[in-house]
């Protein structure tokens, strides 16, 4: 596959992070590559070595698209190595079995789109109405390997869009709700732009504003779509640790700023299981 070469010493799987439930396009490939549709673009990604990757786009692209995608310039082993084993053995634990997982930054209308979806259902059902709903009102595109695929629809095509057609894309009850994140995005009542720079609590309220948007969804949207690397979204798997690992409650001051990174290895180590080798 020709493309970028690239290398880093720091954390990255490509696994892990299609496996982590913030992304809902990308798919694997052959091998050890991935298929990644992010905004109006379309890449594979393989691991070619020991800390080697390969993407296959043009060098121009990967720095101005795929590197801040990846989150490249940030340094996961440093913000892991602030867990002590001594002091907090369990995160110590997670983070280093979930080493490799980075928080992407995703587009912050599709993962505002994305997480409304998400309520109420498993991953492979939010992947296949994502897909439903970008080959229904996204533009069609064509990859590097000649294959098709959909960007994710704008605001204003989603607008447009029925409530029949809609609901074609098994959005059930959440179709409502998708309807109206676009008719605010679309009305300037919701800036996402202006969130990514706004403190945690104003962009977590603008988000609660809109309707269907509780606040799970808003703290996903705030981590994966507005990349504030504190939010600390809590699933039932969140719930779980906090109640069987941190009873006398989460020392969320103590982490700041990478409770997000946190919240994903820890969401990750229980999902997997591990917790019943510790």
């Amino acid at each position: 596959m020709k493309g970028v070469l690239f290398r880093t010493e720091d954390d990255l799987d490509l696994l892990k992070i299609a496996e982590s439930g913030q992304c809902f396009r990308w798919n694997k490939a052959e091998g050890h590559c991935f298929r990644v549709i992010h905004g109006g673009h379309c890449v594979y990604m393989e691991e070619t070595g020991e800390g080697e990757y390969r993407i296959n786009c043009s060098e121009e692209e990967f720095q101005a698209v795929w590197r801040p995608y990846l989150d490249l310039d940030l340094d996961y082993r440093k913000v892991r190595r602030r867990v002590k084993k001594t002091k907090d053995p369990f995160l110590a634990a997670a983070c280093e079995m979930e080493k490799g997982i980075r928080i992407l930054r995703q587009d912050p209308w599709e993962m505002l789109v994305s997480f409304i979806i998400s309520q109420n259902k498993n991953i492979p059902a939010i992947k296949k109405s994502i897909e439903m709903l970008s080959e229904m009102a996204g533009e069609r595109k064509t990859d590097r390997r000649g294959e098709t695929y959909y960007a994710f629809p704008a605001p204003e095509r989603i607008a447009g869009l029925s409530g029949q057609e809609l609901s074609d894309c098994r959005l059930g009850y959440r179709c409502k709700y998708v309807s109206a994140a676009a008719g605010a995005v679309l009305s300037g009542s919701l800036d996402l732009g202006k969130l990514i720079a706004a403190g945690d609590e104003e962009a977590l309220a603008a988000l609660k504003g809109i309707y269907g948007v509780g606040t799970k969804v808003a703290n996903c949207v705030l981590l994966f779509g507005l990349h504030h690397l504190n939010a600390f979204p809590v699933d039932v798997w969140i719930r779980k640790v906090l109640e069987e690992q941190y009873p006398g409650g989460y020392p969320y001051e103590e982490y700041s700023p990478w409770n997000g990174i946190y919240q994903q290895y820890m969401f990750a180590y229980y999902r997997n299981g591990y917790i019943l080798t510790v």
